[in-house]
């Protein structure tokens, strides 16, 4: 049997608020998903004005991070014609992504889920993905500090 860490509520909670606050940061109301390990869906926002035409987009994205394990941007990279993952964005119902935004979640090398943000460019996409990782990577390290004792 394998045991594998898993994504909490609490857990998307921070991630959603750093990729709003960076979202906010750049100025880019966003359609924010986040995925447990299978691609489910965990967590939705959809801000103020981000676009109603990015909300399947954010999910397809965060699906893909999980359920791949990869970001959508790799994926985008080598799924051009010739390459060896070319047409991979029509499988899964069409659900896989290939645009940038999608980072995958990882705790102790487990995969535990996905973030996908759509509505600005790629690059401002995966921007606010990225912030949502690096909240979510220090919530793990603050977590695994040893607790002392005060006498």
């Amino acid at each position: 049997m394998k045991m594998a860490p898993k994504l909490t509520l609490d857990d998307a909670k921070v991630i959603m608020q750093a990729c709003v606050a960076k979202a906010e940061e750049i100025d880019v109301d966003m359609d924010i998903a986040i995925t447990d390990d299978s691609g489910n869906l965990l967590m939705f926002q959809r801000m103020d004005n981000a676009r109603i035409t990015s909300i399947d987009i954010s999910i397809g994205k965060s699906f893909t991070a999980s359920a791949a394990r990869k970001s959508t941007r790799a994926y985008g990279e080598i799924s051009t014609p010739g390459k060896p993952a070319f047409g991979i964005n029509t499988s899964n119902q069409g659900r896989f992504s290939i645009v940038a935004g999608g980072l995958p979640l990882f705790a102790n090398e487990q995969i535990v889920g996905g973030i996908g943000c759509s509505s600005g460019t790629p690059d401002q996409d995966e921007m606010v993905s990225q912030a949502g990782v690096d909240a979510f990577q220090e919530l793990i390290e603050s977590e695994s500090q040893p607790i002392h004792a005060c006498n």
